[in-house]
């Protein structure tokens, strides 16, 4: 089993670290890892620094580094345009998209969005995607941590806008014509990718993100849910651009 990755804010310049706060908390006392234990520190940023474990106390762990590296950051750059969703099923697409290798994630305030995020609540859901997207990222031992934008969600206008500066810009529909698995893809820039609510996206909606360039693609016969669909269209970029 390989070890388990911590998320810290830098990396030491140093050989000694002192992992406290909430991941110190997590691998004295959840994970209760041991001395001469090894494990994974990396900064969200590509950044990683592997280490020993050379003391633990109540809540915090002393570590020793071993040796340093860094993965540059995947090109090209892919962003899931999430269908805000009700109940968990938006926090277990963040999950499973952070898994498989997301960029970047947008919460958007779809005309058929049931869950609407606004006040204090749409700041306490966005939370809640960071929180899920930061733990899938430690599970998956991801370098890069992935951006969840939003302030708190994003509305049709600005998901227009990101489409028409994107390399290219795909939008998961079932009546499609055209399949993901064999539509073109850039070598670089950020590929967009739309996925819409448990209502699916408005005419409208269609409308306009074609007209910004964005192209209907479907996965298959099978219609999926809004917390499947987007790590299903994921795996299938995966592959084809080589990072699996």
């Amino acid at each position: 089993m390989s070890a388990p990755l911590f998320l810290v804010e830098a990396l030491p310049t140093g050989d000694a670290l002192t992992l406290d706060g909430p991941e110190g908390h997590h691998a004295a006392t959840v994970q209760r890892l041991r001395v001469g234990e090894e494990l994974l520190l990396a900064d969200g940023r590509g950044g990683t620094a592997a280490a020993v474990v050379t003391a633990v106390r109540r809540g915090t762990l002393e570590v020793t580094i071993t040796s340093r590296g860094y993965a540059d950051a995947p090109v090209p750059r892919i962003v899931t345009v999430q269908g805000i969703a009700k109940g968990d099923r938006g926090e277990l697409a963040v999950q499973a998209m952070t898994e498989v290798g997301v960029d970047e994630i947008v919460p958007w305030a779809a005309s058929r969005s049931v869950a609407q995020w606004r006040g204090d609540r749409g700041v306490r859901a966005r939370e809640k995607w960071v929180a899920t997207a930061r733990e899938a990222a430690k599970q998956a031992r991801r370098p890069w941590l992935p951006v969840v934008a939003g302030a708190p969600d994003e509305s049709t206008a600005t998901v227009v806008r990101r489409i028409a500066g994107a390399a290219a810009g795909f939008v998961l529909h079932e009546e499609a014509d055209e399949r993901l698995t064999t539509a073109e893809l850039p070598a670089t820039g950020e590929i967009v990718l739309v996925v819409g609510p448990e209502g699916g996206i408005a005419p409208a909606e269609l409308t306009a993100f074609r007209e910004a360039g964005g192209r209907p693609v479907r996965l298959g016969p099978a219609v999926l849910r809004t917390s499947t669909a987007g790590v299903a269209a994921l795996s299938v970029l995966a592959t084809r651009l080589g990072r699996w």
